[in-house]
């Protein structure tokens, strides 16, 4: 009976917050406790953190690499590359499948520039930003999961090619000019 009781007080604890494998992926700072406004009931609420936020807030970068970042995470939206989709309500019958549209080949063409820019998606810069900004990783999962070259690089490191490679982002956008350091 106790087991029985003890299960049943796990999933009620589990089906209140984010599931285990989105809270294996970090991103969330600590919970947020609250009343609800309707039933004065307690709430927890989690929220993410925006790693380009938190280090425009902190001084670590400029309002344009900020601007920059928010450019190149909206291509990598647009282009589909985040790997969360959507099944269309609607599909033409008949179709060859899902097809990809021209706004996301434009999108694609962007960010693939963006990547050039980098060095790359296997420079240190181009693979900090496709995991930080586009897949929207944590600097330090990067750091420790992923790296650079198969090995996994500091935290003040990874943090620092983060800022090198907004900057020269900032530059190919258009947001400063190439002669002043962002």
């Amino acid at each position: 009976m106790a087991g029985k009781r003890k299960a049943k007080t796990t999933k009620q604890k589990e089906s209140m917050g984010p599931s285990k494998w989105r809270l294996q992926h970090g991103g969330f700072g600590e919970p947020i406790r609250d009343a609800d406004p309707e039933t004065g009931s307690p709430v927890q609420h989690r929220r993410a953190v925006d790693t380009l936020g938190a280090m425009q807030a902190n001084g670590t970068i400029t309002a344009e690499m900020f601007e920059a970042g928010g450019i190149f995470r909206r291509q990598f939206r647009s282009a589909m590359l985040d790997g969360l989709r959507a099944v269309p309500l609607i599909r033409i019958v008949g179709g060859g499948g899902d097809c990809i549209t021209e706004k996301q080949i434009a999108a694609r063409d962007r960010v693939a520039s963006a990547m050039d820019v980098l060095g790359g998606s296997d420079s240190a810069a181009g693979s900090c930003v496709w995991h930080v900004v586009g897949l929207e990783c944590s600097v330090r999962e990067w750091a420790m999961r992923q790296g650079w070259g198969g090995r996994t690089v500091p935290a003040t490191q990874a943090q620092g090619m983060l800022v090198a490679a907004l900057s020269v982002l900032a530059a190919h956008y258009g947001l400063v000019s190439r002669g002043r350091a962002a």
